[in-house]
């Protein structure tokens, strides 16, 4: 078994992850021509969600660390935006991308938890 990197212990950073996969299968159904427009734009949103967190699990002050959690945050509702203009566009169905969509909230309660936690923290210091 290999090591293990401190971010992958993170329950909302496994949450993100498999966001990301939620996302990139809703995306295999856009039209082709869409490949470098939103399926492009939601896609990178998806996986900097998770790679903030990890980034942000690398820095060595709390301060830091709500920094890249602020960051998470907005691209997670990048992520969300994206999922809903897809739904508008009639590139996925409002099932599918309401099943995100409520992932995305649930992680993002979570995010602004854990920046608000690594806030607090960073003033008791």
């Amino acid at each position: 078994m290999r090591k293990q990197f401190p971010f992958e212990k993170l329950e909302v950073w496994q949450d993100a992850r498999k966001l990301v996969g939620g996302v990139y299968q809703c995306s295999r159904s856009f039209p082709r021509e869409e490949r470098f427009g939103l399926t492009s734009q939601m896609t990178r949103a998806a996986v900097s969600v998770a790679n903030n967190l990890a980034e942000g699990c690398g820095r060595s002050s709390f301060k830091d660390q709500a920094h890249f959690s602020n960051q998470t945050h907005g691209s997670l509702m990048e992520t969300a935006s994206d999922l809903i203009i897809a739904t508008d566009l009639g590139f996925a169905s409002a099932e599918t991308t309401d099943l995100l969509l409520d992932q995305a909230y649930d992680l993002a309660v979570r995010i602004h938890n854990l920046r608000d936690s690594q806030l607090r923290r960073s003033e008791a210091l």
